[in-house]
């Protein structure tokens, strides 16, 4: 439904003076990585040469990193970064930010992180630890008590995200993250970390 130029889960259109593409789409699904071009586009990285191939294309199109498609009516919607896809057993493209984003709905969730371990997807949860306390007092419990209850909103997350995501998207593990997700200084999940958690 659009309501004054806005459509539920997208970007949004291109503004006067850009262009956006979408490069090599699948043929089911029309998703791909997203170019761009326009006067706000960078024109590449300073005296690298090297590095300004990576992200510009020679007929000056910046490849964005991002995977999604154009609709019909010309509203982007993006689907998650190029770098973080995961392609699953039957060959489908899973995106860990949307398994993310349903995740982070649950008001006990500050953040979370979906990867791949062994063709299986692992979530970690970092708890807002203070609403846990609110809702469930977990700091006036025993030890074993509280980790029942952690345990069990654990499994209650996993079975409500599952019922909400592709089934090729699935998760079969959610694993609780004590402490928080190491950042970079744009304050995103540095997720090449992921072996170290």
């Amino acid at each position: 439904t659009d309501y004054f130029g806005v459509r539920l889960g997208a970007s949004g259109t291109t503004r006067y003076g850009m262009e956006v593409k979408i490069v090599d789409p699948d043929p089911t699904t029309n998703e791909g990585e997203v170019y761009i071009k326009g006067p706000n586009v960078m024109k590449g990285y300073y005296k690298d040469p090297d590095k300004t191939a990576e992200v510009l294309s020679k007929d000056g199109w910046f490849k964005s990193g991002d995977l999604g498609y154009i609709d019909k009516d010309g509203y982007l919607f993006l689907k998650g970064r190029s770098k973080n896809v995961i392609i699953g057993s039957n060959g489908k493209n899973i995106y860990p930010e949307e398994i993310e984003s349903v995740i982070n709905e649950n008001n006990n969730v500050l953040e979370s992180l979906v990867y791949e371990s062994e063709k299986k997807l692992i979530a970690r949860i970092h708890f807002n630890y203070e609403e846990l306390d609110r809702e469930f007092g977990i700091q006036n419990v025993k030890e074993s008590e509280a980790r029942k209850k952690v345990d069990e909103l654990l499994n209650e997350i996993l079975v409500t995200v599952n019922k909400r995501v592709s089934t090729f998207s699935r998760i079969n593990k959610i694993v609780e993250q004590p402490e928080p997700f190491e950042k970079t200084p744009t304050k995103k999940i540095k997720r090449y970390l992921l072996n170290s958690y």
